[in-house]
């Protein structure tokens, strides 16, 4: 038997808990899935989107990621099918495809990341998310379908609008709201909490409740009143956090603490 690398964030949204991911912007190196684990973080997602991330990279951080029951995923930057399976050939357990706009798209999707019968992903024999182990090439392609999650991100206004076609498709696990992308597109750039924002949030997560799909929802953090009405509406997937965003607040908040206290000891 293959030595099956579970998938414990797609595992515990089927059981409908809450699923918390660490973008990884700066931290490039392979431990940092032993620092989200250490730190409680269900996910790590690789962002070769809107970083200078390589796939060469991107694949040591999620291969160190597997042991260490911290799923790794990739946002890949476009709709390439050949990007998409790479990242998944080279040890993501997941992968986030930006800007899905209609249900068309959502099937392109399906078609680059599932095997048949679900998909047209192209058949190799050893993957890294089993094991290395080699199971006969069906075996491979069920468990890999049954173990790859599939997130799309709606990040545009037509995007919502054809939420419940996009979820409607067969395939995929999470429809996920980009909430930067989608406030600037509606106008409200940074105003997650604005009343446009909140029917989006509320349609979507309606269409995925509809369709057996979790929800996802990205940019959100520091704001407990709103995250909590997030849940309240369904989202189980929250990818707020970074490693940059930490580093930026944790080393601010110590320069001033240490500034005050050299203003009351030294004067200076």
């Amino acid at each position: 038997m293959p030595n099956v690398i579970e998938n414990v964030a797609k595992r515990k949204l089927r059981e409908g808990r809450l699923v918390l991911s660490l973008s990884v912007n700066q931290m490039r190196t392979p431990n940092i899935g032993l620092v989200a684990a250490a730190c409680g973080y269900d996910a790590i997602y690789c962002d070769l989107e809107h970083n200078p991330t390589s796939l060469e990279t991107a694949a040591a951080v999620c291969v160190a990621a597997l042991p260490t029951g911290v799923t790794p995923i990739c946002r890949v930057g476009s709709h390439d099918p050949h990007l998409i399976a790479r990242v998944l050939d080279c040890g993501a357990q997941g992968v986030m495809v930006p800007h899905v706009g209609t249900a068309e798209e959502a099937k392109a999707a399906v078609e680059a990341v599932r095997f048949p019968p679900l998909g047209q992903r192209s058949a190799f024999s050893q993957a890294p998310t089993l094991g290395y182990m080699a199971p006969p090439q069906g075996e491979l392609h069920r468990l890999l379908n049954e173990q790859t999650l599939l997130v799309v991100m709606l990040e545009t206004p037509e995007a919502v609008e054809n939420a419940d076609a996009i979820a409607a498709v067969e395939g995929i696990d999470v429809v996920h709201i980009g909430s930067t992308d989608l406030s600037t597109g509606m106008g409200v750039p940074g105003e997650y909490g604005h009343a446009r924002m909140r029917a989006a949030y509320e349609k979507v997560a309606a269409a995925a409740k509809r369709h057996g799909k979790s929800m996802g929802v990205g940019g959100v953090r520091n704001d407990p009143e709103f995250l909590g009405w997030l849940m309240d509406i369904g989202v189980r997937s929250l990818t707020g956090a970074s490693d940059l965003g930490f580093i930026l607040q944790g080393g601010k908040a110590d320069v001033e603490e240490t500034r005050q206290i050299g203003a009351r000891r030294t004067g200076a």
